[in-house]
């Protein structure tokens, strides 16, 4: 069927080091995920298959993933780990938790979750700051933000940022673009969501900023070896969130994918651009 095959609708993942000899017909790959930069360099397709176009699942997601980091952030401002041991106690013990409104939360990442995620947190009355990588031009509040930066100007957010929201894909300049000197840089309290990439930070920094209180806490749903290492700290911290990179699912993925799918056939017949495609340069 490979060898048949002018598109595949995602990748065959039993065969993904010999794609390139197994189908040589192989003109369009679309795939599932957003993040297939990583994967598609790493096993050389751009320089085995130059003819093969290769496109993202960028959007489908973005739902999912905007409900998740909010839920994160109200998880923590309402102290949810404190109700739960109450409850499992049977014990009535009133608290003074926090809110939302007002708190300053950074995205790192503004492309189409990271606006989601920014249109979610807007909506929630927080101040929004926002990184990309270009921002000449560009109306903050268009992406649902109070200013935007780009990277080099990190140091100049972290200190007032008391979410950090890690979006940005995994490419060779946001590789450990989180360690332990950008940690200490949040303010004390602050809480790190990372639905991006576990290469972006540098986890063993991470851990240590969790136990020593500095951090509050975390919501993460990747990380730098997946499946997580039944060792790992992460684990069994009881200020820590981890989703096993389900984030993004949602029992409407499918759905969503299909018709990304669809329209992106149908411009593949008609000869007309397809959407998502791959930048094999920029892995984005």
């Amino acid at each position: 069927m490979l060898a048949q095959a002018d598109i595949l609708f995602d990748f065959d993942h039993t065969n993904r080091e010999a794609l390139p000899e197994l189908a040589p017909k192989l003109r369009w790959v679309q795939a599932t995920s957003a993040g297939i930069g990583q994967m598609v360099r790493s096993l050389g397709y751009p320089e085995r298959m130059p003819h093969v176009q290769y496109c993202t699942a960028s959007g489908t997601h973005s739902y999912p993933l905007a409900e998740f980091c909010a839920m994160a952030m109200m998880m923590f401002s309402r102290n949810l780990w404190q109700m739960q041991a109450l409850q499992s106690e049977a014990r009535w013990e009133r608290f003074a938790a926090s809110d939302l409104a007002g708190r300053t939360v950074t995205i790192l990442g503004l492309g189409r979750i990271g606006r989601q995620v920014a249109r979610v947190s807007a909506a929630l009355d927080m101040r929004v700051l926002g990184v990309k990588r270009t921002v000449e031009g560009i109306e903050a509040s268009s992406l649902f933000c109070e200013a935007l930066y780009t990277p080099d100007k990190l140091d100049e957010l972290l200190p007032q940022s008391e979410f950090l929201i890690i979006i940005t894909p995994h490419t060779d300049e946001t590789e450990q673009m989180i360690g332990a000197r950008e940690l200490a840089l949040l303010p004390k309290g602050a809480v790190l969501i990372n639905i991006g990439r576990g290469a972006i930070i540098d986890e063993a920094a991470l851990i240590e900023a969790l136990q020593s209180g500095h951090l509050a806490g975390a919501a993460l749903d990747v990380f730098a070896t997946e499946p997580l290492p039944s060792d790992s700290p992460l684990w069994r911290m009881p200020n820590v969130l981890v989703s096993p990179h389900s984030a993004s699912t949602s029992d409407r993925e499918n759905s969503r994918l299909t018709d990304l799918f669809c329209d992106n056939l149908q411009r593949f017949l008609n000869g007309q651009p397809l959407r998502n495609l791959l930048n094999t340069q920029t892995l984005y």
